[in-house]
């Protein structure tokens, strides 16, 4: 069986590597990918970023081309995030959301749309981190009287900051204080 993805905002950093993995993945087609309007790879079959010929070129409408996927990849923005899942439950097609940064209202707007869609949403995709989230509820219910505090640091063209990352880490930490 082939899974056919969208990856949408396919020119940046996270877009790029995913759609780079999906060209190279037996049982996965890349059938598109979304950039913002403006971008100068609207159009574009070749990404310079990707480095690939594309079935389709890049567009700045998921609308156009949702109905070409099973599964939309979204590592972008949240307002571009929130508009992709509306158009995504329109479709009645699943989304994997990466994007950091969205707020406790557009958290549950993804649940709600969990009801009717498949939805995968982690700020972080990594095992090692998801692990280390647990290993901090761990050592909070270990170490109640103490106090902590999250340290980070990030390349230059880092976007969001804190990360997506300490925030989620600071939250399974204070669900355990909030839970006593």
């Amino acid at each position: 069986m082939t899974v056919k993805i969208i990856v949408a905002g396919i020119c940046g950093k996270m877009g790029s590597a995913i759609a780079a993995l999906a060209l190279e993945t037996p049982g996965i087609e890349l059938t598109g990918g979304t950039e913002t309007g403006g971008h100068p790879e609207l159009g574009s079959s070749r990404p310079q970023a990707l480095k690939h010929e594309l079935k389709n070129p890049v567009t700045g409408s998921l609308d156009k081309i949702i109905e070409k996927a099973d599964v939309v990849i979204d590592f972008t923005s949240p307002a571009s995030t929130m508009a992709n899942l509306k158009t995504a439950v329109k479709a009645k097609k699943a989304v994997i959301i990466g994007t950091t940064g969205l707020k406790e209202k557009e958290i549950e707007e993804l649940k709600q749309a969990s009801k009717t869609i498949p939805v995968v949403f982690s700020t972080n995709m990594s095992i090692g981190v998801n692990l280390l989230f647990k290993l901090a509820r761990e050592a909070a219910k270990t170490m109640p009287d103490y106090d902590i505090e999250i340290v980070e640091a990030h390349h230059n063209q880092k976007k969001d900051a804190p990360s997506g990352t300490a925030v989620s880490l600071a939250q399974e930490i204070n669900s355990v204080f909030d839970g006593r």
